[in-house]
Parts: C-alpha cells; sequence; structure tokens
C-alpha cells in the first residue's frame, strides 16, 4: 500500500490521481485483517508469523490513512485513531463495526466497491462514519474550511455548522478544517468530493504535515514563497485565486470577523459571499444554494415535467406520449425495451410546453448558459447532430468564400466538407509522421507560423482568416493551445481559431488538462492581456522584430525563432471549441457543444452564427439528447474532477500492468510521450509524466510543445504478429466483446473514460493475458515453414512501411498563386457533379500516368481507416509517395475508393485555344 503525505512509509506513495483507489484498498485491507485477527490469538507458531506480516501490514495502512483522513471530513482522521486504538486493544468486532460503516459510506458517497451499490441492511438503520443513514439518497458533499485553529474550536465550528442541518435540505454536507494555504491545495486535489470552501483569515501557509515528494514539487510550483510575508488581504487573495485555478467550480466563502466590506470590492470575483462569523444559518442555506445552483438541470428537468403531465396529440408525432405504441399489437416490445418515460418525453417545439432549440428563450437558454458557465465559455450552444454539424456551423458562420483557411491535412472530414461549402480557400498544413506506427501527430508550432509569414511575405496575409487544429487528437496528442495563439496573433492579431475538442470535452474538469483547452487558454491569454509588465513585455520584443526606420518586420528567421507576444492592444481572442460530450462526457449519441470565447461576438458573428445554426440545426431536435447534455453537465461540473482523474489512472494502471507482465510484454507494447511526440518538440523527457506523480505531469503540460493524454493508451501489437483492423474485430471484439474504435497498421487504441471501472480495467488486462498465452501456444504448434511466415508478418509490421504522404499541393488551376499553397477545394469539388469531366482509373494505371510524369487530380476525397485521415482531396495531385503508401497499406475500407473502378479523377481541362 503507498503512502500520500507522511514519510513513515516511503516505499511507495500515492498522487492524486490514484489515491482515490489506495483509500478505498486500505479500508478494505483492514476489514480483512480485522476478520483474520481474531483467530489467531492461539494459534501454532507459523500462524503467529503470519499475524506478525499481517498487523506490521495493518500498522502501514493506518499510518496511510492517518495521513489521507486529514483532508476528509468522513471518516476523518479522528475515526481512524480509535479504530487504531481498538486493534491495539484486541477489540476486533468494535474495530470491524467501525470500519463497516466506512466501507459502506464508500458505497453511498459512489466509490465503487466491487462497481457495485452496497445496499443497506433493510432490517436496521446502517450509519455512516459521519452518524448519518446510509439510506438517506441525498446526495452528499464535504466543505473544507481553512482556518489554523485549535481542536476545541475546529470541533466547535463545526458543531454549528452541521447543527444547521434540516431533513428537508436538499443536500447533506459534513465540514472538515485544515489549518493553512497549502493544506487547503491538497485537500482539494486529493478530496474530489468538496463542493465549497470557507476561508477564514487565520489560516497559516505550510503544510501542517510533510507532503510527499510529488506533492511537495507541484506545491513548490503554484506557492509563491513570498505569500507568508503579505497582508491577510492579500494572503486571503491568493488563497481563493489558487483554490480558483484549482478547482473552479468550487464555491468559495470568506468569513471573517474585520470590516469585510472593505474587502468586498477585491473579493466579489472570487468569493461567492462574505459572512461575519456569527452568520452560520445564512452560510449554511449559502453552502446548499451553491451546490443547488449547480446541480439544476433547467431543461431536463422541464423533459421530465412534460413527460408527467396529460395531453391529447393532434400534431405529427405519433409517438407521442406512447399514441403508436402501447396500443399497437405488433411493436409492444419497443415500448417495453425503452420504457414509457422514453416515449412520454417525446415531443416538439412547435407543440407548446417546452423551449425552441432554434428560438431558445427559457429552460434551453438557461441550460446553455449553465453550460458556457461549466466549460469557461462566454456562451455554448447545444448541438443534436454532432460534432460533424458543430464543425460546419462555425466555419460557415465565419468565412466567406475566399477568406483563406489554414487546416490541419488530418483533421475530421467534417472541416474539409464545411470548408469545401463556404467556399474557402484551404492551405493544408502537415502534421509531423510517426511512420513506424502509420499515423500522424500534430502540426508543429513552427509549421503554422511559417505559413502565416509566407502569406505575409505574398502580401496576402489579409486574407487569412481562420486557423483550424484538433485539440486533442484522436491518439492523443495535446497542442499548447494557449502558445499557438498568443504566437499566431502575433503575427495577425485578429485570426480566428477553432479548436475541434471532439475528443476533449472531459479536460475542463482537471485543473492539469484544463489549461490546454480552448476556453481556458483563451481566458489566460485575455487575463495576460489585461497586465502592464506583458505589454510592456510585448513592446519590447516588437522593437526587436521590426526596423526601427522603415518599419519592415525582420527576417522570417528572426520570428521563427523567437516565442512571439501578441500587442494586447491589437490582438482580439476569436476563440471557438466544438465538442462531443457525447464522446467523452455523459450525454446521448450525438449530443455535442460549441462554446464561443469571442471578443467580437457580438459585432462580427452573432447574426452569421444563427443563421449558420439554422442553417445546419434540424427543425426537430431530438429533445432527449438536449435533456442529455443539460445533465451531463451537471455530472461534470459536480463530480467531473473526480471522474477525470480517476480515468487517467486506470489507464496508467493498464500500462503499468503491460510493462510488467512477462508475457504480456513479450508481445504488447504501450506506446509512451517519447515515442509518439519527438524529442525536438519536448523538454521534458518522463515517458509516462502522470506515472511520475502529478508534480511531472504539471512539468511537461507547462513547458512541451505537446504532450500526451495519459488516459489514452496506444498499445503496439507488432510482435502478435496480427494487423490492427484484425486484432480489432477477429480478437477483442468478436472474442472478448471488447470494443475499439481506432486501430494502424500496428496499434490499437484504448480509451478510458468517466465511466471506465475499475473491474472494467481488470478485464482488459486479463483478455490481454489470454491472447498472450494464445499467440505463445499457437507458436508452439506451428510448423517450420509456418513459423518462418510468422517471423517474417512480425517482421513486416514492426519495421517502417513507406513514408506518411505530405499533401502535395492543389493543381494549378484551382490555386490562387504560385507564392502560397491554398487551394479552391470548393470548384474542384463541384467540377466532379460534371460527369464528363471525371473518370476512373485502376491503381496500377494511375501508378504508371503518375511515374510518366503526368499530372493526375484527385476528383474527391480518399480516406483509408485505418489509418482514418484523408490521403486525397479534391483539387489535390496525385503523387508517387501517396500511392506507394496506399499500396502498402493493408485496410479493408477505403472510402472514396471504388474497388471496380478505381480512384476517381478529375479530367484535363479542355483547350479554348483548340477550340474542344
Amino acid at each position: 500500500m503507498k503512502a500520500v503525505l507522511s514519510k513513515v512509509d516511503t516505499e511507495q506513495y500515492a498522487t492524486p490521481s490514484n489515491v482515490w483507489r489506495l483509500r478505498t484498498d486500505a479500508w478494505e485491507y483492514l476489514g480483512y485483517a480485522a476478520k483474520q485477527l481474531p483467530g489467531m490469538a492461539d494459534a501454532a507458531n507459523g500462524a503467529r508469523t503470519v499475524e506478525k506480516g499481517l498487523k506490521e501490514e495493518v500498522g502501514r495502512q493506518l499510518r496511510f490513512l492517518e495521513a489521507v483522513e486529514t483532508y476528509w471530513a468522513v471518516p476523518g482522521k479522528a475515526h481512524v485513531l480509535e479504530l487504531r486504538t481498538r486493534l491495539r486493544e484486541g477489540d476486533y468486532a468494535a474495530a470491524l463495526t467501525m470500519i463497516e460503516t466506512v466501507t459502506r459510506g464508500f458505497a453511498r458517497f459512489r466509490h465503487e466497491l466491487d462497481d457495485k451499490l452496497v445496499e443497506p441492511d433493510p432490517h436496521a438503520e446502517a450509519l455512516d462514519a459521519a452518524g448519518l443513514a446510509i439510506a438517506d439518497r441525498r446526495p452528499r458533499f464535504e466543505v473544507l474550511v481553512v482556518d489554523d485553529v485549535s481542536a476545541t474550536v475546529r470541533e466547535e465550528f463545526i458543531a454549528e455548522m452541521t447543527g444547521q442541518r434540516r431533513e428537508t435540505d436538499a443536500f447533506i454536507y459534513q465540514v472538515n478544517v485544515v489549518p493553512s494555504l497549502e493544506d487547503a491545495l491538497i485537500a482539494v486535489l486529493l478530496n474530489p468530493t468538496i463542493q465549497a470552501c470557507i476561508v477564514r483569515p487565520g489560516f497559516t501557509v505550510p503544510a501542517r504535515q510533510r507532503p510527499s515528494d510529488d506533492l511537495r514539487r507541484y506545491l513548490d510550483g503554484v506557492v509563491d514563497p513570498g505569500v507568508a510575508s503579505q497582508t491577510p488581504r492579500q494572503r486571503i487573495l491568493t488563497m481563493a485565486d489558487k483554490l480558483k485555478k484549482l478547482r473552479p467550480e468550487l464555491d468559495l466563502y470568506l468569513v471573517a470577523d474585520v470590516s469585510i466590506e472593505d474587502l468586498a470590492g477585491a473579493a466579489n470575483r472570487r468569493f461567492a459571499r462574505l459572512f461575519r462569523r456569527e452568520e452560520s444559518m445564512e452560510l449554511h442555506l449559502s453552502l446548499l444554494a451553491g451546490v443547488a445552483a449547480r446541480y439544476q438541470t433547467p431543461f431536463f428537468d422541464a423533459v421530465q415535467q412534460h413527460s408527467r403531465k396529460p395531453a391529447a396529440v393532434f400534431h405529427a408525432l405519433p409517438i407521442s406520449r406512447g399514441g403508436s405504441v402501447v396500443n399497437s399489437r405488433w411493436i409492444k416490445d419497443m415500448g417495453e425495451f425503452y420504457g414509457m418515460n422514453l416515449l412520454h418525453a417525446e415531443t416538439s417545439a412547435t407543440s407548446g410546453g417546452l423551449d425552441s432549440l432554434l428560438d431558445p428563450r427559457s429552460t434551453i437558454r438557461d441550460a446553455q448558459v449553465l453550460a458556457a458557465r461549466a466549460f469557461g465559455a462566454r456562451r455554448s450552444y447545444f448541438v443534436t447532430n454532432g460534432t460533424s454539424t458543430a464543425n460546419k456551423i462555425v466555419h460557415q458562420s465565419i468565412l466567406a468564400p475566399g477568406d483563406v483557411v489554414i487546416a490541419d491535412r488530418n483533421c475530421h472530414k467534417s472541416h474539409h466538407y464545411a470548408l469545401m461549402l463556404a467556399g474557402a480557400q484551404v492551405a493544408y498544413v502537415d502534421a509531423y509522421p510517426l511512420n513506424e506506427y502509420s499515423f500522424y501527430g500534430a502540426v508543429p508550432l513552427k509549421a503554422l507560423k511559417g505559413m502565416l509569414l509566407d502569406y505575409r511575405r505574398a502580401g496576402r496575409l489579409d486574407e487569412v482568416k481562420m486557423i483550424t487544429l484538433t485539440n486533442c487528437t484522436f491518439d492523443g496528442i495535446v497542442y499548447d493551445v494557449e502558445r499557438v495563439m498568443a504566437e499566431c496573433l502575433a503575427i495577425k492579431p485578429d485570426l480566428v481559431f477553432l479548436w475541434d475538442e471532439a475528443w476533449f470535452a472531459f479536460a475542463g474538469f482537471h485543473p492539469i488538462y484544463r489549461r490546454r483547452t480552448a476556453m481556458a487558454a483563451a481566458a489566460a491569454l485575455e487575463e495576460s492581456f489585461r497586465d502592464p509588465e506583458y505589454a510592456a513585455r510585448a513592446d519590447a520584443q516588437r522593437a526587436s522584430l521590426f526596423d526601427p526606420v522603415t518599419g519592415e518586420p525582420a527576417d522570417d528567421e528572426v520570428w521563427l525563432a523567437t516565442r512571439l507576444l501578441p500587442d494586447p492592444r491589437i490582438a482580439r481572442l476569436r476563440v471557438y471549441a466544438t465538442q462531443s460530450t457525447h464522446k467523452t462526457l455523459t450525454a446521448l449519441r450525438q449530443g455535442s457543444m460549441i462554446h464561443v470565447y469571442d471578443q467580437d461576438f457580438s459585432h462580427l458573428n452573432e447574426v452569421t452564427f444563427k443563421a449558420a445554426y439554422m442553417t445546419h440545426t434540424s427543425t426537430s431536435p431530438n429533445y432527449q439528447i438536449l435533456a442529455s447534455l443539460d445533465i451531463g453537465r451537471r455530472q461534470a461540473v459536480l463530480e467531473g474532477y473526480e471522474l477525470v482523474q480517476r480515468q487517467a489512472y486506470l489507464a496508467q494502471s493498464v500500462a503499468q500492468a503491460v510493462a510488467r507482465h512477462p508475457l504480456l510484454k513479450k508481445y504488447f507494447r504501450v506506446l509512451s510521450t517519447c515515442d509518439l511526440i519527438p524529442a525536438e518538440y519536448r523538454q521534458t523527457d518522463r515517458p509516462m509524466p502522470l506515472r511520475d506523480g502529478i508534480a511531472a505531469m504539471d512539468e511537461a503540460w507547462r513547458t512541451d510543445e505537446f504532450v500526451m493524454d495519459p488516459s489514452r493508451l496506444t498499445l503496439h501489437i507488432g510482435n502478435t504478429g496480427v494487423d490492427g483492423d484484425t486484432f480489432k474485430h477477429q480478437y477483442l471484439m468478436d472474442l472478448h466483446g471488447i470494443q475499439v474504435n481506432k486501430t494502424s497498421r500496428n496499434t490499437v487504441l484504448f480509451m478510458t473514460n468517466i465511466g471506465t471501472s475499475r473491474s472494467a480495467v481488470a478485464y482488459l488486462i486479463d483478455v490481454l493475458v489470454k491472447l498472450a498465452e494464445h499467440f505463445d501456444a499457437e507458436r508452439e504448434d506451428m510448423s517450420p515453414a509456418a513459423l518462418g511466415a510468422r517471423k517474417a508478418r512480425v517482421a513486416e509490421l514492426v519495421s517502417s512501411p513507406p513514408p506518411l504522404p505530405d499533401f502535395s499541393r492543389f493543381a494549378q488551376r484551382f490555386r490562387s498563386g504560385e507564392d502560397t499553397v491554398d487551394g479552391d477545394l470548393r470548384t474542384a469539388y463541384f467540377t466532379t457533379y460534371k460527369t464528363e469531366k471525371c473518370g476512373y482509373l485502376m491503381p496500377r494505371e494511375l501508378a504508371d500516368r503518375v511515374r510518366a510524369g503526368e499530372e493526375i487530380v484527385s476528383a474527391g476525397f480518399v480516406t483509408p481507416y485505418p489509418p482514418g485521415f484523408p490521403i486525397l482531396v479534391p483539387g489535390q495531385v496525385v503523387t508517387e509517395e501517396i500511392l506507394s503508401f496506399m499500396e502498402a497499406l493493408d485496410t479493408r475500407e477505403i472510402h472514396g475508393f471504388d474497388a471496380a473502378l478505381g480512384y476517381r479523377i478529375i479530367n484535363e481541362e479542355p483547350d479554348p485555344a483548340l477550340g474542344v
């Protein structure tokens, strides 16, 4: 067992990402020991040795829990100390009762015990460690108080606050007190059940007990040594800022005897309310109201209320109220399967009773406001047909025909189609290739800056409207979003950014992930732009980048080598993020959101955004999807931190199992940061930063150009001799029911999510072991010839195929000029509508003509799955490199390629001079 804060047991120690598991396991182990020890009192010598070892382990677990429970109200450190006394006295029956109140309380608090909710004893009122009935189904949370007081005062304050609780309260809370700023930061990192924090001026700065090395390094990075010398007022504001940066969803309250009116102006952005000490009832009501504000789900509640009202349906929706189902002789099983609530909730905006998605004025509007607050956006919009539609809405709202967009060539196909529909000139940039694994990484910042500088040099920078990138990529590579936007804005201060965060919706609810989200990065830049020191540094830098006499910019090499700072006086933050809420948070399929942090939205984009939203949004949206977005937001804002840190840890536990198991590492390898992010894009060199602790992860996510999402695991399977697509379908899905949705030639991507359980992770590891055993047994039964063939196949899968092809170029007739790379995707696409201008070529004939020097132009998107990025787009010139890659790629599914006819191409333009 690991020790998290105390140095008593330094064999291992926990991090905030796995303390939930270690804490639960420690209490379970103590329960096991309390059952075993009574029978060992009169045992033989051999059993006494076992007893001694058991007691030593009990001591280690108790030391661990003493340290950890300091930061929990329930069961709390006092409970552990009393338990120690019971065990020391040999009162194992009493000790077991104390332990079981905790483990049953864990189940009530949603912590897993074998991933099941432990039901209360139906014959007796079971109480948890706080003395509360386990059968009480009201949601529970903890309140953290930060104040350095005596034990007596501490208990008096806790009793005063918990004494305000009433049976009519919607929620139940417990209070814990820590003495210092550092202890408060540790508490909110370790204890995700904290939903509110009460700050009192008497707190100190350093942690009362020595943190682990990992937490000490992390605290040293976030707590300025000068805090101790600040005035009480400054310390209070610093405390609030630190807590809000870690967990922005927390409600903060200030309780003081001083003249709180003097603090009100500076504190109003930080604290929900300020109180004097005697106002405990108002404080109690505020604690409940703060959680209630986040708990509310306006649209979900409205849908529930609508389903309970009697109604007679006289509009075009037979399924509404279950009318076409319950009276049917043939489809009653639909109602039995889905339930009547789903049918009773079916309605439309035109029927009345619920808000309209296309013109929200009440509950949908309110739900979107709450979503914007939760995700750190200025505005948020619900989308009911996926992020593909969300991307089209954003592109169409901003772009006019002829606008230049710099886009990652490997972005989701919805972007390519959206750019075509908008008539934009597309300038594709390539991500760095990972040839060995047959997929791309992300687009280096140097490439983005270089392209902007190319347009400046060509005199066309004013035409560049937007940059579109995917963050994080399907494979888990995450940009330094703030740096990308800052350096690009330093070159063109009015750029619009669209960050496709389809796979990253969860990231806003973890303090380290959050800083690399589009909304958090935009907010951080806005704060920097207000800082006079930042403006002074930007002015000084620009003086070195422009000739003081001519005003001409320095050579491009200087700009590329400099970490650029935008001019805060002219730079505008126009940032959009699209998220597939249904992919990484709780929402029904196709539930997505658009988040907006656009300083110029109201006067530059609001009208066109609404028009684009109308264009792409169904007039018959699915209200169940909308309701799920609303309740998914509630879950994220109340327990997102806990769930995200859990999913990251569970992925890392799989990686460690693969690395340590002798049979697993024979056939499998989890690719690390060092495998997937070249050294030139990293300042750190840890293969898996989170495995080394929160401080290591924090360092990498602060400094490296790209980082890896630790909740994604790319498993290299080349040594099995089986390609990724076959491994996915035949071995994982067909044999064991394990679902994955991305593979490459020699890898399989596993993703944990907020719904992943420890049992699921254990099952995955077990399946991988069984498959490794299968491959071992299969090799033993092979003939020499078959074994040779297997070795050859393995050699093929572990070696690099032909390099991933970069984007070649648009054909000349679709380009704007020689000095820039953008092409008219729309014209190329609609050329294919004229059948006489298109044809087909089989691969061999196409290759022969390309090798002969003929320019062949693609008529459509050609996208092999895997790897899932477009090898060709309309108007792109086909090259030998592209065809060599396609020939070597063994995949069953290629979108845009007809096996019977071949590749669709655009025929050469007729020459008017020849009269044809």
